[in-house]
C-alpha cells in the first residue's frame, strides 16, 4: 500500500534538499533527479511542493521521462487535506514568469533587426 501524503507534507518539501511533486494526484520525490533533469534545477524548484501536473504535461515529456516516475513515487496525495488542487498550482510560477519573458524577447528581437535592415536600406540609398 502506498503512502498518504498530506498538503502539508508537500509543500514542506520544496528546497534543493528535498523536493516533492505532485503529479496527476501521486506525489514524487524528484531530489536524486535534480542534476540529471534535461530542463534544469530552476524548473523543476519552481514546482517543488505544489501540483506541477500542468507544468510536466505541457513540456511534453517523453516516454523516457514518464518511465522514471514509478520508481521516484512515494505515494498518492490526500486530496481531503484541506485545499483544492487548482488552488495549489494557480500562483505563476518562476518558469511560467521566464517563459513569458523570453515569449516577448522572442518577438521584439526579430522585429528590431528587421527596422534595423529596412532603415540601413533606406538611408544607404540601396
Amino acid at each position: 500500500m502506498s503512502k498518504v501524503v498530506t498538503l502539508e507534507e508537500l509543500k514542506a518539501n520544496n528546497t534543493k534538499s528535498s523536493i516533492w511533486l505532485l503529479i496527476d494526484g501521486k506525489v514524487y520525490n524528484c531530489t536524486k533527479f535534480i542534476d540529471e533533469h534535461p530542463g534544469g534545477d530552476e524548473v523543476i524548484l519552481a514546482e517543488a511542493g505544489k501540483d506541477a501536473t500542468e507544468a510536466f504535461e505541457d513540456v511534453g515529456h517523453s516516454d523516457e521521462a514518464r518511465a522514471l516516475l514509478p520508481e521516484m513515487m512515494i505515494g498518492t496525495f490526500d486530496k481531503n487535506s484541506g485545499m483544492d488542487l487548482k488552488k495549489l498550482s494557480t500562483a505563476p510560477t518562476s518558469a511560467q514568469k521566464a517563459i513569458e519573458h523570453g515569449s516577448n524577447l522572442m518577438y521584439f528581437i526579430p522585429l528590431s533587426l528587421m527596422g534595423a535592415y529596412f532603415a540601413w536600406r533606406y538611408y544607404s540609398g540601396a
